[in-house]
């Protein structure tokens, strides 16, 4: 890039927090969570005094995305049923919500479609948290929202260099930026205190195979991700399809039934998706 170098990029996406498209209540309960003193009850109370937040909170636990549809009746009830880390991906997943419908024609879907797919993927590698692997599929793409958000201009050309060249938007991102929006991501994540384990999803989901500590969670994205652009979804700023990962198909050593499985209830989730988040 001409005018941008990587430390600029950085300290612009880091920057990303300071404006108003996060929410100030958002900011409040991100500190409330990184206080060790803070209770479940704390953050419940705290969400249900704010009626926006918590009608996009309980829209957002009866989605598919988190498979509890129409069970969730109060956000204390999602709060403690849910359990910290899971409550912090879905307040930033609300948050975000916002953001992606704003900044690219569907990503929402696309990463919507992302979640629900990784969910049912969890739950066929029987992790003990599979809402966790939803939000990680929910948020895996943040780092083009930063990119969007804080180089307009440079990503669309990226998009359109995509386009023309037929190559994955992460190769384009890397032309223009000398990163792609996996590192702004991590950098995103972690600048907003993200569980360990989502910093690492979002910053590896195109190379699993050196995710050292989250490598079947990280997986998991991975294939979503690929799975749901097979499957037309949404739109992730480029139309390619890439290959899966041998290491991560090795790793997560899913049959063909399998794939058939979790593809069909993603079709019937993201038929009820679509109707929720209707504005």
């Amino acid at each position: 890039m001409n005018e941008l170098d990587i430390r600029t990029i950085r300290s612009s996406i880091e920057k990303i927090n300071t404006l108003p498209t996060i929410p100030n209540v958002l900011k409040k309960l991100l500190k409330m969570l990184e206080n060790p003193a803070t209770s479940l009850n704390d953050i419940g109370h705290f969400i249900s005094h704010d009626p926006i937040i918590t009608t996009k909170v309980l829209r957002m636990i009866n989605s598919p995305i988190y498979g509890f549809p129409g069970r969730i009746y109060s956000v204390n009830q999602a709060v403690i049923l849910l359990g910290l880390n899971v409550v912090k991906g879905l307040l930033l997943s609300v948050s975000v919500y916002d953001l992606m419908k704003k900044v690219m024609m569907g990503l929402w879907e696309h990463s919507l479609a992302c979640a629900i797919t990784s969910r049912l993927m969890a739950k066929k590698k029987g992790l003990k948290e599979p809402e966790e692997s939803s939000i990680a599929g929910l948020l895996h793409d943040i780092g083009k929202v930063a990119l969007i958000l804080q180089f307009q201009g440079y990503y669309e050309t990226a998009m359109s260099t995509a386009d023309k060249k037929n190559i994955p938007i992460m190769d384009a991102e890397k032309e223009l930026f000398n990163i792609n929006h996996a590192t702004a991501g991590e950098w995103m994540a972690e600048k907003w205190s993200f569980p360990r384990n989502l910093i690492e999803i979002i910053g590896y989901h195109h190379k699993p195979h050196i995710s050292r500590n989250f490598p079947v969670e990280t997986s998991i994205v991975h294939l979503a991700d690929i799975l749901v652009r097979g499957r037309g979804f949404g739109f992730a700023g480029d139309r390619t399809v890439p290959p899966v990962n041998e290491t991560a198909w090795a790793l997560l050593n899913l049959s063909n039934n399998d794939i058939k499985e979790i593809l069909k209830e993603l079709e019937e989730s993201m038929g009820m998706a679509n109707e929720l988040f209707i504005e």
